[in-house]
């Protein structure tokens, strides 16, 4: 990390002027002696890196003789499985714009997706065309699905087979120019559409390589759907970069689910959100009934990981969890690995070549320790390139050199920093700036609770007051004796001040497609 001795490789982000993400992941293949080695492996089989190239041109063959084109943005509506892979890159092949979108969502959200992003064709599989298959006259350029083509749509299949064996010619673009969409899930609004470019692979993937240098025999997987941008970064696009196994679950990543395939694919790489180790660790004896030996590392990002979750995961397995942070409009910026001492609640120290700062709303930098704005500079040549067709919100959150994240955060003397939450997360009581993660951290250490969340209830005498929403461990009963155990225990290990007033349970928290928590639907 920056405040490491570990010098940076001579290569480290140098773009060239021209390049394709395409030509960087698939066509240097034989050159960096990969070929042979396995690319990606699901519960049904395995591609090398070879016969994973050899697909990707012969789509990339397909799609152009289908009438896809350079700049023609093309909706991708996949759950993780290798054509999704294969047909993001055969689009940058050809010079068109994969626009990634949760597979989940319905019908009305691809509709306006469809609207938004100026797309003419989809990539899908049989059993989620529905929607697309309904808004077929939006499509004009078609729809392409594999396992299975519905009526109405391409075999994508048929695209491969009838595809000549030669290596289809990638298109020549700039760095600069735009590579791909990723749509927010529009939890807070109407989803955003975010344009990356091409240089972000080498930028990003420059970033990745050094925070956590791979091994021979390294297999990532991560449990969130590609259409999430650092799922997509650490399990498709870095590991074919460095000639690491990407391992796919193409089932739901209930806790089960991603043990299992931990144990089977023997994966020593794991990328996930902090509700999925909560979950794992809310299952008894757990690390005892699992193999877990191949892991050397998990990470986690979208959400923040508290100390305790850190610690009883370390306990119970032995392993680090990697806390590291990102925007979708660059992906990771700071993060903690192998290369510096963890700081278990901090989510480390900015990646080389990217400055962050904690400032105030004149600009200036806060002393170690206080909590302000977290901002990045907009030169990064990680960053986005905008989002499609709204100037306006781009020119919200990049001015005057920085990308404003919304959240506060603090920076401690070590140079480690800490998300105190969003803007609107945070609030006062009794005139008392209140960070929730800190209260969070602390409730994680009931013995009875598995996931807890504050939330500010408005209150006329103080403003609000603190409102603790909990899920209880399996077994253990609901009970006003509890929550009042539970209240005075934190009251025990911070500031009395910071203490819930009121102490809620819930079956389950409300989440994101992604596993963040929706807190503005605990808010009463």
């Amino acid at each position: 990390m920056s405040n490491m001795p570990v010098p940076l490789p001579e290569e480290y982000r140098q773009i060239p002027p021209r390049m394709n993400i395409a030509s960087e992941l698939v066509d240097r293949i034989e050159e960096r002696g990969f070929g042979d080695r396995t690319a990606f492996v699901w519960n049904d089989g395995e591609l090398s890196f070879a016969e994973f190239a050899a697909r990707v041109n012969k789509l990339a063959h397909g799609f152009a003789a289908n009438g896809i084109e350079k700049g023609m943005p093309v909706l991708i509506r996949m759950h993780n499985c290798h054509e999704f892979a294969e047909s993001v890159l055969a689009l940058m092949k050809v010079g068109a714009l994969p626009v990634l979108q949760n597979s989940l969502l319905g019908e009305e959200e691809v509709d306006y997706v469809l609207e938004h992003s100026d797309a003419r064709a989809a990539v899908t599989l049989g059993d989620l065309a529905g929607p697309l298959v309904n808004l077929s006259e939006k499509l004009p350029a078609g729809i392409f699905a594999a396992r299975g083509a519905p009526d109405g749509t391409t075999a994508f299949e048929s695209l491969i087979a009838a595809a000549p064996d030669a290596p289809f010619e990638t298109a020549d673009t700039e760095a600069n120019e735009p590579a791909f969409f990723v749509y927010t899930s529009g939890t807070t609004g109407r989803p955003k559409g975010i344009v990356h470019a091409h240089r972000w692979v080498i930028a990003l993937g420059d970033s990745n390589r050094y925070r956590l240098p791979p091994q021979d025999g390294d297999r990532a997987y991560a449990t969130g759907e590609w259409s999430f941008i650092s799922a997509l970064g650490h399990n498709v696009m870095f590991p074919l970069r460095n000639g690491v196994t990407g391992v796919i679950l193409e089932d739901r990543p209930s806790p089960e689910n991603v043990l299992k395939a931990v144990q089977r694919h023997k994966v020593t790489l794991i990328y996930s959100v902090a509700t999925v180790y909560r979950r794992i660790l809310a299952m008894e004896n757990v690390e005892n009934t699992y193999d877990f030996s191949s892991v050397r590392g998990c990470n986690a990002t979208g959400e923040a990981l508290e100390a305790a979750t850190w610690q009883e995961f370390k306990d119970r397995f032995g392993c680090d969890i990697w806390e590291h942070y990102g925007v979708s409009e660059m992906q990771m910026v700071l993060g903690q690995g192998p290369l510096q001492p963890v700081v278990p609640g901090s989510i480390g120290v900015p990646i080389p070549g990217t400055h962050v700062a904690v400032l105030d709303d004149d600009y200036n930098e806060v002393a170690p320790g206080e909590i302000g704005h977290f901002l990045i500079a907009s030169d990064n040549p990680g960053f986005f390139l905008g989002y499609h067709k709204d100037p306006e919100k781009t020119a919200e959150v990049v001015h005057d050199g920085w990308y404003h994240t919304g959240d506060l955060a603090s920076r401690d003397e070590k140079g480690y920093f800490r998300i105190a939450g969003r803007n609107d997360d945070c609030f006062k009581s009794r005139g008392i700036f209140i960070s929730p993660y800190e209260i969070e951290n602390v409730l994680r250490q009931h013995p009875s609770i598995v996931e807890a969340c504050i939330v500010p209830l408005a209150d006329k005498e103080i403003g609000n007051r603190i409102r603790a929403v909990c899920v209880l461990r399996d077994g253990v009963e609901a009970s006003d004796e509890l929550a009042e155990n539970i209240r005075l225990s934190v009251r025990e290990r911070i500031a009395p001040y910071k203490a819930p007033q009121v102490v809620e349970f819930i079956d389950a928290l409300p989440k994101s497609p992604v596993g963040k928590v929706l807190r503005r639907e605990l808010v009463s």
